[in-house]
């Protein structure tokens, strides 16, 4: 078993996730994945289980009853890597947005910069966005400069999704007790980690629009992040738990 994981939620993924897991599994270090599938009516799940036969040591799935939320699947998934025995565990898209091969860049940062959370970052060296509609990338851009200005955190990519925590972060956060299941549970994550002083790094990445399938986004989890972040803060200017 590998002491690194990658969780990988899906929902209608059918069209990304064998190449996704390929590619995962053809790094030159070696990753688990574990999927977290939220009964996906393509049958996702049912092309996980396939894989599974190839992939029987590396490769773990997770099925949920319905489509319940972004953040309490990795919930469920960082759960699931704290009962077992993985030091380095990472957040990643089916869709292809995130590249896998930079999995080993974020791992580096955490080894040789002794991070405990590196963030792929789409903003830390302008905006390395590809194939989103410029009202998109405004409004990611945006929001990461109000997060930033409303935290007070010094991270360029606040509401980033390609990020490897090590355990003693997970550790150290009660996971029980995450606000957020849309947009705002990325800013929820790397908040609750700058509040307990974890050493956070920025890695530059490219982030490239999905080719295949739909987006998850809606207007409901923009609105949570805005209001979201705002509450947070207040609660953490009072000393209450977050």
């Amino acid at each position: 078993m590998s002491r690194r994981l990658v969780i990988i939620p899906t929902y209608n993924e059918i069209e990304n996730i064998e190449r996704i897991l390929r590619n995962v599994f053809s790094q030159r270090a070696s990753f688990d994945v574990l999927v977290v599938d939220d009964n996906s009516p393509d049958q996702t799940a049912e092309k996980v289980k396939e894989l599974q036969a190839e992939f029987s040591t590396q490769l773990f799935l997770e099925i949920r009853t319905q489509k319940s939320g972004l953040g309490t699947a990795y919930i469920h998934g960082f759960k699931w890597a704290l009962a077992r025995d993985y030091a380095y565990i990472f957040e990643m898209d089916a869709d292809f947005s995130h590249n896998p091969n930079d999995l080993i860049r974020l791992y580096s940062a955490c080894v040789k910069q002794e991070a405990a959370v590196a963030i792929g970052s789409r903003y830390l060296t302008g905006v390395n966005v590809v194939n989103w509609p410029m009202n998109r990338v405004l409004m990611s851009y945006f929001a990461s400069k109000y997060v930033k200005l409303i935290t007070r955190m010094n991270i360029q990519d606040t509401t980033a999704g390609f990020v490897c925590y090590q355990r003693e972060v997970l550790e150290a956060i009660n996971l029980d007790n995450i606000q957020f299941i849309g947009y705002a549970f990325q800013i929820e994550m790397k908040f609750k980690a700058y509040l307990r002083n974890f050493k956070i790094v920025e890695v530059p990445v490219i982030f490239t629009n999905r080719t295949k399938g739909e987006s998850k986004l809606s207007g409901n989890i923009i609105s949570e992040a805005v209001f979201g972040v705002i509450k947070m803060k207040i609660k953490s200017l009072f000393g209450k738990e977050i």
